[in-house]
């Protein structure tokens, strides 16, 4: 059921509209004893999850017990960016999800239903894993909080991957990046219906009814003047709220080029991308739009690590990015690589297949560590001086010498493709 619902192309909704939307939607929902709240982490800063949860703590004051960020792999907030991005909610709060080992098993879904919706490619079962706090909590409502945008694993982000990857656990985390990666991300990014959305809404539906999860969703884009901007809100509780926001995403945050881009340039902002885990965006979302032999250059000023968990780090350092097959290869012959799907999926995501090139610029890494997982390097502050991000306007910009240049100022909420590789 879709308890609020509101955003088209030109809206750009304020924070007290988000305030009404969700004190509108909560008051349809009665009254509540004990509420948990899910949003992302830092990591999705401009997704007004944090603004959203600092509603419902104002409207359910001490019936709000809990907030456990989705963290998936991602390292715990710190204190400073649980401040920045929820202003004035209490840090007693705040609970860390640890992949790992605080995770219950909900069931299982069977190989032969994912077999066949990935074409044979996958044929292992899949445990439908959350944060045990879901289940033995006793919350009375679970507010899934976060933004609905283009994603290179899932297709278009969040609904119940907030529930089973943001919460879930080692085993379910890293099959259902593998499903996605053997099935093909290029077959996956921009769709809301794919194999792996499919696996998660099977889990839903055959695990997760009695859970009292109600899906707040944003829709995150840019105005004219560059500004990111509320371009909607929906508020339910099953997959039709997930459609609505997808729909709108698709119109708001999709660009499709006209001709394939022969070199991008793309920023990534200090606060949110430290690590190739994340910075990689820069590659995913820009995949379909980059012509062969593209140059696509990475600007990381807080680029520091390649993996946040320290295993999935330790791997990338020893495999690197190294295309499809050889990856493949390593997950036959390396237990390491068995035990952490996650991880070769991500060396499969981040690769180029040898059809473009990718040159990092680090502020933290040395040239042998970025070369040594196959990007190329290039020094920070001279990228910077050529390429200026205080200068650079997103879309095309033609530099002072004449050279071309196609610049991302945030890969995190779009995606970009050329028609050649992006068929409905």
């Amino acid at each position: 059921m879709v308890f609020y619902q509101r955003g088209s192309e030109n809206e750009e909704l304020s924070s007290n509209d988000l305030r009404t939307a969700l004190h509108e939607a909560l008051d349809k929902l009665g009254k509540r004893q004990k509420v948990l709240a899910i949003p992302p982490d830092y990591t999705r800063l401009h997704s007004k999850a944090g603004e959203i949860t600092a509603h419902a703590w104002e409207y359910y004051g001490d019936k709000l017990t809990d907030i456990l960020p989705a963290l998936g792999t991602h390292v715990a907030m710190t204190p400073e960016e649980i401040s920045d991005m929820f202003p004035k909610v209490p840090h007693d709060l705040f609970r860390v999800h640890d992949w790992r080992n605080d995770v219950v098993t909900l069931g299982v879904v069977p190989g032969d239903y994912i077999a066949e919706i990935t074409d044979g490619r996958i044929s292992y079962d899949w445990p439908a894993q959350v944060n045990k706090m879901l289940v033995e909590g006793q919350h009375d409502l679970i507010l899934s909080i976060g933004q609905v945008v283009p994603h290179e694993v899932i297709g278009m982000a969040n609904y119940n991957k907030n529930i089973f990857v943001g919460t879930g656990g080692a085993e379910g985390i890293n099959k259902s990046h593998f499903i996605g990666a053997a099935y093909g991300m290029e077959r996956i990014m921009g769709r809301a219906n794919n194999p792996v959305r499919r696996v998660l809404n099977y889990a839903s539906e055959h695990f997760a009814q009695d859970l009292p999860i109600v899906y707040v969703q944003t829709v995150i884009g840019r105005n004219k003047a560059g500004k990111l901007v509320t371009r909607g809100i929906f508020i339910g509780d099953d997959e039709e709220v997930f459609e609505m926001a997808a729909d709108l995403s698709i119109k708001v945050n999709f660009e499709m080029v006209a001709e394939p881009l022969k070199k991008v340039v793309v920023y990534l902002d200090p606060s949110e991308f430290r690590s190739t885990w994340l910075g990689n965006k820069s590659i995913y979302r820009t995949r379909m739009a980059l012509a062969d032999g593209a140059e696509l250059i990475v600007l990381a000023p807080a680029l520091k690590e390649f993996g946040e968990d320290k295993t999935i780090d330790k791997l990338i350092r020893k495999y690197g990015y190294c295309g499809t097959p050889k990856t493949l290869e390593y997950v036959e012959n390396n237990e390491d690589m068995k035990n952490n799907l996650g991880a070769a999926a991500h060396l499969i995501h981040g690769s180029s297949e040898g059809r473009f090139s990718v040159t990092y610029c680090p502020g933290h890494l040395s040239r042998e560590e970025i070369e040594s997982v196959h990007f190329q390097y290039a020094d920070l502050n001279e990228m910077l001086k050529r390429y200026n991000p205080d200068t650079l306007k997103d879309g095309f910009n033609t530099l002072p010498d004449g050279e071309e240049i196609f610049y991302i100022s945030n890969p995190a909420v779009g995606l970009w493709a050329h028609k050649d590789r992006f068929n409905d």
